[in-house]
């Protein structure tokens, strides 16, 4: 049988890491994992966290920065940093 390796949380697309996240909260919230694979998952969730609000806080700029013609039809946004 061949082990496959989870993607890391920033090669993740926003769903995948919600889906994650999700799961993540789902063990811990049922309580029965180990300290030490709560406090593991915990760190996981926390970075699937940071990278659903990072996503979320791009598409938030993305929408603010759509220019709309009279009609309200997008013409142009302007150009995102990458970072």
């Amino acid at each position: 049988m061949t082990e496959t390796t989870a993607p890391s949380v920033e090669e993740m697309s926003f769903e995948q890491a919600m889906r994650e996240l999700e799961t993540v909260v789902g063990q811990l919230e049922r309580g029965d994992v180990a300290l030490d694979a709560s406090i593991a998952l915990y760190e996981r969730g926390a970075k699937l966290k940071k990278r659903c609000e990072d996503e979320l806080k791009r598409a938030e700029e993305k929408v603010a920065s759509l220019t709309l013609d009279a009609s309200g039809t997008p013409i142009a946004t302007q150009a995102l940093d990458a970072g």
